[in-house]
């Protein structure tokens, strides 16, 4: 494993490429209503990467080895979707929720980051599903300081999620990220405290918990992207790109319209 530490130059150029994946998240927010389909985000998405920021939207003809390459410039996962749901013609509806996944390339660098939605009037199952993930989330980054483990990260976002009746995708996680999209550590939302990587100043990575309502277990779909839960069952994500300080954590993915830190996490 290469784990690549990033120099003041490339933590700045990491921050504005954070920055501006957060911002289309914003821009988009207020398009996230019944009636739109996931083709019509992810051309805005695209259009205000590239029109307005400046940015490549990294998704688009991603190929990662045994893959096709991804045909869009977001990933849109709806409901059952677990990740890497493809834009289609697809209309949004009432009650659904979705995971917007928005990863900007700006001067070489990436931002990676994703937010759930709710369209419309979500079920008090959907809308609880999609609090104790963005909880989870927090609490994972809660415990990034220098000298912490990587399983600390794991350990404290499984203990929670299964603590409230949910399961853990365990075949995807979150990652590192620098130039490249996807960079060593790889960083699973469970495991054991105290084990796994020591962290230090200069990591950066993704803490990104794939969250059920259901079981775990999960397929692809015949797009050969799409991920869903086996047991059609609800599923959420939420992500944030973090910078590993000499003290604690820096959040690279935060804008004006990020959701704060639930208040009860230290």
């Amino acid at each position: 494993m290469s784990i690549t530490l990033k120099t003041p130059e490339e933590i700045e150029k990491m921050r504005v490429a954070g920055r501006l994946a957060a911002e289309v998240l914003d821009y988009i927010d207020a398009f996230v209503k019944p009636g739109v389909t996931t083709e019509e985000l992810d051309r805005l998405c695209h259009d205000y990467m590239v029109k307005v920021q400046g940015c490549i939207p990294a998704p688009l003809n991603y190929a990662p080895a045994g893959y096709d390459p991804y045909p869009k410039s977001i990933c849109t996962s709806i409901n059952q979707q677990v990740c890497h749901g493809v834009p289609s013609e697809r209309v949004l509806k009432n009650g659904d929720i979705v995971n917007l996944d928005i990863t900007t390339i700006k001067d070489g660098y990436h931002g990676d980051t994703s937010r759930m939605f709710i369209v419309g009037e979500g079920s008090i199952q959907a809308k609880r599903l999609c609090e104790i993930t963005f909880e989870c989330l927090w609490l994972g980054i809660s415990v990034v300081r220098p000298g912490a483990r990587l399983g600390d990260i794991g350990a404290i976002i499984q203990k929670h999620a299964e603590k409230n009746g949910y399961s853990v995708v365990r075949e995807f996680c979150g990652h590192g990220i620098g130039s490249k999209f996807h960079e060593d550590p790889q960083v699973v939302h469970y495991g054991k405290a105290g084990t796994g990587i020591e962290l230090v100043p200069g990591m950066t990575f993704t803490i990104e918990p794939m969250i059920n309502a259901g079981k775990a277990a999960i397929r692809e779909m015949p797009d050969g992207w799409t991920i869903v839960t086996k047991d059609r069952s609800l599923s959420a994500q939420w992500e944030h790109t973090l910078l590993v300080t000499d003290s604690g954590y820096e959040i690279l993915t935060l804008s004006a319209g990020c959701r704060p830190k639930p208040d009860w996490i230290a």
